[in-house]
């Protein structure tokens, strides 16, 4: 599975512009079969979300997910701030299959309490693994990568690899480096990590965008601290090899 990944700066509460942003990227990559957008690519990780969330029966970017998917015969993945038909708000990731026209969302489960995103925005109480090119995908959105047993191999399902959108702040880098690479390890799958580079109001983040295999070696990387577009394949045959031959997983609690 040819996997590319958008590390991009998110412009403030606005969609139109961002949405701007992805498709030039995407067009300028074309020819993959899966592109993976930042956490809250459309708006920036807007913890306030009254006036900033896309109400989901008309948000822009979940259009333009849909649409691009269809045109580039591909999949698209990332979050966004939405307000559901309920009116409460969720952090939903979305994977758009363009090929059957799937849609499939994720809701962020671990809010982070420490950015007060659990005083507007509900959690999540389920996982999310989609079927796709002959994978599995587990998805996880950002603070999630800090709880191991939520995204246990065979906790949540059985998957083979997954895929985690960000807004992860430069000062805690380095447990960002550490932790994508201690979750592919411990369940012997590939990490399809992208994080954002830029500013807003409140941090800024470096990026560090990146495809790491089942033994931690990274395979592809976003250059720190600016717009990058990176690809590799996803390559289920080296991740069954590596799986039988080391038999780990047979041990877990």
């Amino acid at each position: 599975m040819k996997t590319t990944i958008i590390q991009f700066d998110i412009t403030w509460a606005s969609p139109s512009e961002n949405i701007r942003k992805a498709e030039q990227l995407l067009a300028e990559n074309s020819g993959s079969d899966l592109y993976v957008l930042p956490e809250m690519w459309a708006t920036g990780f807007a913890t306030e979300p009254d006036g900033i969330a896309e109400d989901e029966e008309t948000s822009l970017a979940l259009a333009w997910m849909r649409d691009a998917s269809e045109r580039y015969n591909c999949a698209v993945c990332g979050s966004l701030a939405i307000r559901t038909s309920e009116g409460s708000y969720v952090n939903r990731m979305y994977f758009v299959d363009g090929r059957s026209r799937k849609v499939s969302y994720y809701d962020k489960h671990h809010l982070f309490s420490y950015g007060h995103e659990d005083r507007h925005y509900s959690a999540g109480n389920s996982h999310t693994i989609v079927e796709y090119c002959g994978l599995r995908l587990l998805l996880l959105v950002c603070y999630d990568l800090r709880f191991p047993v939520w995204s246990r191999y065979g906790n949540g399902g059985v998957y083979d690899a997954i895929i985690l959108v960000a807004n992860w702040p430069v000062a805690r880098q380095r447990a960002w480096q550490i932790l994508t690479r201690a979750r592919a390890i411990e369940n012997q799958c590939y990490m399809i990590c992208v994080n954002r580079v830029g500013c807003d109001s409140y941090c800024r983040y470096a990026g560090g965008s990146a495809i790491i295999e089942p033994l931690g070696k990274t395979i592809c990387r976003c250059k720190s601290d600016t717009v990058y577009v990176a690809t590799a394949d996803i390559d289920i045959d080296y991740l069954q090899s590596r799986r039988s031959r080391f038999r780990v997983l047979d041990d877990r609690d």
